[in-house]
């Protein structure tokens, strides 16, 4: 039996992606003079920390080591700017946690813990959450499992009472070594109150 539902952030509960490509290249364009395109983005840097896009960077010659703080440090900057001018309360995903409130609800995310509570918080989805998990509490993040484990651990649940929403190949991927039921969505639209009750009454019908 479903107990618990683990979002994760980007491209789940926030449609983020736009908000990391534009920070992260008002970043670079500022202090390393280029940036990427979109589909660069999207096949290589979507959904994993700033940290490790940094060094994917840095291993292709494209910034150096005495720039990757600097580029760090702006890209939250710019991150929390973008949220607040682009991020609006969410009335579907209000909907959707609204209509599960029998089911406990976490959100375990590669983002820092600042920029996740800032869009959920500006979302309206913040006090829907019993804990978020960011990259700040796990030593390795997706396409890693450990968020997710700390997560089940955290609600002293076992991986069958538990499902995960994710979209993105890494996170699917750590979704899928957790252990736990694992729904799999196109993006954030497909978040809705319908599709993850479907999906929910599947896994339950199964056991």
């Amino acid at each position: 039996m479903i107990r618990a539902v683990l979002y994760d952030l980007d491209g789940v509960l926030v449609n983020a992606t736009e908000w990391h490509y534009e920070s992260l290249n008002l970043a670079l364009k500022e202090i390393a003079g280029f940036q990427i395109d979109r589909e660069e983005h999207i096949s290589t840097f979507n959904g994993i920390p700033t940290n490790t896009k940094l060094d994917i960077l840095h291993k292709q010659g494209r910034i150096s080591k005495e720039q990757f703080q600097e580029i760090w440090e702006l890209k939250q900057e710019k991150t929390f700017e973008v949220i607040n001018k682009n991020a609006f309360v969410d009335n579907v995903k209000i909907r959707l946690h609204e209509g599960m409130s029998n089911l406990r609800k976490v959100c375990v995310t590669n983002s820092i813990r600042k920029s996740a509570e800032l869009m959920l918080e500006k979302t309206g989805q913040m006090k829907y959450m019993e804990f978020i998990i960011s990259n700040e509490d796990v030593w390795r993040p997706k396409p890693f499992p450990e968020g997710y484990i700390k997560a089940m651990i955290k609600l002293s649940l076992h991986p069958d009472e538990c499902m995960i929403v994710e979209d993105s190949p890494k996170g699917l991927e750590a979704a899928k070594w957790s252990g736990a039921n694992v729904c799999e969505v196109k993006g954030y639209h497909d978040v809705t109150l319908e599709n993850i009750l479907r999906k929910i009454n599947f896994f339950n019908r199964r056991e």
